[in-house]
C-alpha cells in the first residue's frame, strides 16, 4: 500500500466515524423528541413547551463565540481565554487558528501538559505531521507513559511516512499499553509502509 492509498484509507475511516456519529446523533435526537412529545401530552394546557428553555438561540451562541475570541485577542496574557478560543476554532475545524491560540497558551504556561498534547493533536488533524511529531515528543518528555501522546506520535510518524520513527513509537506504546486498541491498526499501517519502500 503506497502513501496515497494509506491516506485514502485514513480519510475513509474518518468519514466512517463521522457518518456513524451523525447517524447516532440523529437517532438520539429523534428519541429525545419522542420523549418530549409523550411527556408534553400529560402537562397542563398553559405549561410552556418542554425543551424550549434549554434551546439555544444560534445568534446568541455566535455572539458568545465571538466574545470568547475577542477576549483572547484583547487579553493575550489570559491563559484560559487562549485555550477557550483554540477550542472553539478546533470545533469548527479551523485548525490553524486553533494552533495560533494554543501556541500563545503554551508561551504563557510552557509546562501545561494538556496544552502540549493538544498542540500535537490539532497539528495532526491539520495534516502538519512534522509539527505534530514535535509536540508529541515534547509531551512524552513530560509524561513518558501517557498512552494518548504515544498513540499520537505513532499516528503522526506513520502519516508522514517515517517507518523507523513509527516503529519506535509503536514499540513504546506497546510497552506502556500492550492492550491498546490502536496497536493492530498501527502495526498493519507500519507493515504496509515498509512494503511500500
Amino acid at each position: 500500500m503506497n502513501r496515497e492509498n494509506l491516506l485514502f484509507a485514513v480519510i475513509g475511516l474518518l468519514l466512517g466515524f463521522i457518518v456513524g456519529f451523525m447517524f447516532a446523533s440523529s437517532m438520539g435526537q429523534k428519541a429525545a423528541q419522542s420523549q418530549f412529545a409523550n411527556a408534553s401530552q400529560n402537562l397542563p394546557a398553559d405549561h410552556p413547551p418542554l425543551g424550549a428553555q434549554n434551546a439555544q438561540d444560534p445568534s446568541a451562541v455566535r455572539e458568545q463565540v465571538t466574545a470568547s475570541i475577542e477576549q483572547a485577542r484583547k487579553e493575550p496574557q489570559n491563559f484560559e481565554a487562549q485555550v477557550k478560543a483554540a477550542e472553539l476554532f478546533y470545533q469548527i475545524q479551523r485548525y490553524d487558528q486553533s494552533i495560533e491560540f494554543l501556541l500563545k497558551a503554551n508561551q504563557l504556561k510552557p509546562t501545561d501538559y494538556e496544552t502540549v498534547v493538544t498542540l500535537g493533536m490539532v497539528n495532526l488533524d491539520a495534516g502538519h505531521f512534522d509539527q505534530a511529531e514535535k509536540w508529541y515528543r515534547v509531551a512524552i518528555k513530560m509524561k513518558s507513559d501517557d498512552v494518548r501522546s504515544l498513540a499520537g506520535l505513532a499516528a503522526s510518524t506513520l502519516q508522514k511516512g517515517d517507518a523507523k520513527a513509527a516503529e519506535e513509537a509503536i514499540a513504546q506504546l506497546e510497552k506502556v499499553d500492550p492492550s491498546s486498541q490502536d496497536l493492530p491498526q498501527f502495526k498493519e499501517k507500519l507493515a504496509s509502509l515498509k512494503q511500500g519502500k
